[in-house]
Parts: structure tokens; C-alpha cells; sequence
């Protein structure tokens, strides 16, 4: 095992710059996430430590050791792509067993490591079996065997369950977890699933347009989100995002969203600033039916009009607008059959960003 450092790592196409700056270490025997959309540059980042992409420039290390002349072949580095990338030709067997040949190992070790890895990832009845006998999900355990058996320094996962259904998702993501907190290797994964990010990560790297827009635990970014971008991005369904601004009444701080006057949390008030305008944040779950849904008393009540709900289950979703803007509101499941209502927001649940740069109010404190 080993930790993982890039040093003002860009990387340029031409013209185009995709990786704008990244200054990031990962401890050893961490699982860090990359997330982020298409086109943010996370799997080319992840690809340049890798050696199959160049640096344009900046440093890698791995061990404390300078990576940018050292070969792919050389790194000690095991990747997991997306598309498998297995021999069809071979079986499931020749398949883990490939890479350990190549380095010269004697058959009976190649064998103890290649059963021990298809052991732990439930293989053992599909060692004769080729890739086009598999279904999806056994395609990728073959693949993340094949990186188990070479003993890395690093896993590198490049989207490995992107081609999977949701169900398989599931149980492949605790098929990860369970092998991480098994053998303990640094590891870091590329998604731009949330959910995988949330349940996989021990700190979460959080990319846009080639930069670090943040880095902190799952808890870190779903509840205390740095920019208006983060906020958004983490969570499903998305935090609203309401048009407001700072008022002060005779000493007071509001947050003002049309006729409805917010008093200001005491944790934005070292920042606030007269009419400043802003984005009041809301996650949906964090506006409530009842006031007893609530377990304290800073609840504001609010008069919304309902357009629509839609059943999710255990959960109802409502699409309802309040001072002329639309609000998501999701909550347990109970009857609505009213256009109008008054529904109750937790206010130690607000966020607030500046409307300009659109970095949060808390996150100067």
C-alpha cells in the first residue's frame, strides 16, 4: 500500500484545458472518490496517474516516489475499467491468472492467489466459465479479481459499475466496500454517481470544469456544501434554490423571499451584509407536513401552492410553489388532496450563497 500525491497536476488537449489545476493527497489505505459530471476531468485525472494519459504538467507520487517517466506497466498500479476490458477468449481462471504469468510466477503460486481471490468474490463455480457465459456483474468481480491478484499499491475503479442495473449497482458497491475493508488498499474511484460516491467513500473529491470544487467525508458535502454547485449536485432529489435577499428591520436580519420574512440563522449573521442578494438552499426532505415532524422549535410555517405530488413509496413528493418560486418538498407518505397548504421549514436546514460567486455564506464563517 501506499498514499498518493498530485502536485498542480493540469492537462491540456490542444487547446483544451481539462484538468485545470489539482492539488490532492490520498492517505494510504484511504478509498477517495473523484465525482463529478461528464467532461470534468476525474477519469483523466485518474488516467494520468495510471501513465496511460501524460501530465502536461505538475507531479504524481505514489510511495513518495516520482511517477511522470515511470511506465504504466511499471507503477504497481491495478485499474478497473468501465468496459471490463477481459480476454474473451480465456476463461474466468486465465483471466485472474494473465497478469501473474506474465511476471514469471511458478503455476502452484499463480493458483493459491487466483483461488483465493475468486474465493472471497464468489468465483470458484465460473473458473472454466468464458466472458460471454457471464452476466454483467460476474464480468466485473472477474475484473476486480484480476486486480486483487497483483497486490497493488493502488486500486483504481474508472466507473466500473456504470454498465450495471440499479439492483446489481447495489450489490457490486458492497462487493467493493467489503473488499476494501478486507485488504486495506489505497483506492480511488471515478464516478458520477452520487449514491456511489456517499456510500463507497471515506472523503469525497468533488470536480467542475477541471477544478476541485470540494473535498470532505459524505457528511461533509450532503450537509455542510461549500458552493451553490455542490449543493446541488449532492442529493436526490436536488436542494432548492430560491431568489433572496438580506434585509435588515430595525437591527434584525431577515432573509427575504418575496413577502415572507426568514429570520437570519445566527451562524450566517458575521457575514451578512444589507440587501446582499442570495440563493436560500432547501433540501426537500427539509421542508415538513406537520410541525412535529420537526424535532425542535426554530420551524417557520410557510403558505405554498401545490401543483403536483407524485407516491414514491414510503415517501410523497410534492412540486409546490412559494412566493412565485418553485419548491420540491419531499415527505412521508400522507394524503394530499389540497391546492394550498401550510408547510413547515426546519430552519437550522438552510443554506445560504452568495447569488454572485455562489459560495456559501457559511462556509466564510
Amino acid at each position: 500500500m501506499a498514499n498518493v500525491v498530485f502536485k498542480d497536476i493540469k492537462k491540456s488537449f490542444g487547446d483544451v484545458e481539462v484538468v485545470k489545476q489539482f492539488d490532492f493527497e490520498v492517505a494510504d489505505g484511504e478509498f477517495v472518490v473523484f465525482l463529478g459530471p461528464s467532461g470534468c476531468g476525474k477519469s483523466t485525472t485518474l488516467r494520468m496517474l495510471a501513465g496511460l494519459e501524460s501530465i502536461t504538467s505538475g507531479e504524481v507520487y505514489v510511495g513518495g516516489k516520482l511517477m511522470n517517466k515511470v511506465d504504466a506497466k511499471d507503477r504497481d498500479l491495478a485499474m478497473v475499467f468501465q468496459s471490463y476490458a477481459l480476454y474473451p477468449h480465456m476463461t474466468v481462471y486465465e483471466n485472474i491468472a494473465f497478469a501473474l504469468k506474465l511476471k514469471g510466477m511458478p503455476k502452484a503460486e499463480i493458483d493459491v492467489e487466483v483461488r483465493k481471490a475468486t474465493k472471497m468474490l464468489e468465483l470458484d463455480p465460473l473458473l472454466d466459465r468464458k466472458p460471454k457465459e457471464l452476466s454483467g456483474g460476474q464480468r466485473q468481480r472477474v475484473a476486480m479479481g484480476r486486480a486483487m491478484v497483483r497486490t497493488p499499491k493502488v486500486f483504481l475503479f474508472d466507473e466500473p459499475l456504470s454498465n450495471l442495473d440499479a439492483k446489481l449497482r447495489g450489490v457490486m458497491r458492497e462487493e467493493i466496500k467489503q473488499l476494501h475493508r478486507e485488504l486495506k488498499t489505497t483506492t480511488i474511484y471515478v464516478t458520477h454517481d452520487q449514491i456511489e460516491a456517499m456510500t463507497l467513500a471515506d472523503r469525497i473529491v468533488i470536480l467542475k470544469d477541471g477544478y476541485v470544487e470540494q473535498v470532505g467525508t459524505p457528511t461533509d458535502v450532503f450537509k455542510r456544501p461549500a458552493n451553490k454547485f455542490v449543493a446541488q449536485f449532492i442529493g436526490n432529489p436536488s436542494m432548492n434554490m430560491l431568489d433572496a435577499k438580506l434585509v435588515d428591520t430595525d437591527g434584525e436580519w431577515f432573509i427575504q423571499i418575496g413577502d415572507i420574512s426568514i429570520p437570519l440563522p445566527e451562524r450566517f449573521k458575521a457575514h451578512a451584509t444589507k440587501n446582499l442578494a442570495l440563493h436560500m438552499g432547501l433540501r426537500p426532505t427539509d421542508v415538513h407536513l406537520r410541525s412535529e415532524q420537526v424535532e425542535h422549535d426554530r420551524v417557520l410555517p410557510v403558505p405554498v401552492s401545490i401543483q403536483d405530488k407524485e407516491l414514491l413509496g414510503a415517501s410523497i413528493l410534492l412540486k409546490t410553489t412559494v412566493a412565485d418560486q418553485q419548491m420540491m418538498v419531499e415527505s412521508q407518505a400522507a394524503e394530499v388532496d389540497v391546492t394550498s397548504a401550510t408547510l413547515y421549514i426546519d430552519l437550522d436546514a438552510i443554506h445560504l450563497f452568495d447569488a454572485l460567486s455562489g459560495k456559501s455564506l457559511a462556509s466564510k464563517l
